[in-house]
């Protein structure tokens, strides 16, 4: 009987071990043929057709970029319009550097659209972009180069610097 208690104890370990041994071959396998890692996890959206079509429902002239290179990615487009009639447009992206902006629109209150999208917002100064004065302002996370455009407020916006985001504004047609 002794014997038999020992052999069993042994069969109970070596089952163990062949049962961790065909766990490891399946997680091998898995790792070897499942997709992983890669890229930047960066999800591109491609804005162009809800530009279209905001551009159509918008009541005031909508901005959108053009002759962007492609190192600009899209990752987030909007359109919207509140019980007030207030339309909002936004088109964020990664910048060549890595960093955010977004280009922000809408014909609400000017100076709630400003805080709305650059939180903390500060006058910095003014540039000229496209022949044109912006005024630029700092936030507590963003900073911002802003416009009026017709009856809108135009900000383009992020935590790219305020070069790239000329770059931007400059590309709004």
């Amino acid at each position: 009987m002794a014997g038999n208690s020992s052999m069993k104890g042994r069969q109970t370990v070596r089952d163990m071990v062949l049962s961790m041994a065909a766990i490891g071959v399946v997680v091998a396998v898995g790792y070897l043929f499942l997709p992983h890692g890669g890229g930047d996890g960066v999800h591109v959206v491609d804005y162009r057709s809800s530009l279209a079509s905001a551009k159509r429902a918008a009541p005031y002239p909508l901005l959108g970029p053009e002759g962007l290179s492609d190192k600009w990615r899209a990752t987030s487009v909007e359109y919207g319009q509140d019980a007030k009639g207030n339309a909002t447009w936004h088109l964020g992206f990664v910048t060549p550097s890595g960093d955010y902006a977004a280009i922000e629109q809408s014909n609400g209150a000017r100076d709630q659209v400003i805080e709305n999208v650059v939180a903390g917002a500060k006058p910095d100064g003014s540039a000229t972009v496209g022949g044109k004065p912006w005024e630029r302002y700092q936030g507590s996370q963003y900073r911002g180069l802003t416009v009026q455009t017709g009856s809108a407020t135009t900000v383009v916006t992020g935590s790219a610097s305020y070069q790239e985001l000329s770059e931007l504004a400059q590309s709004l047609k």
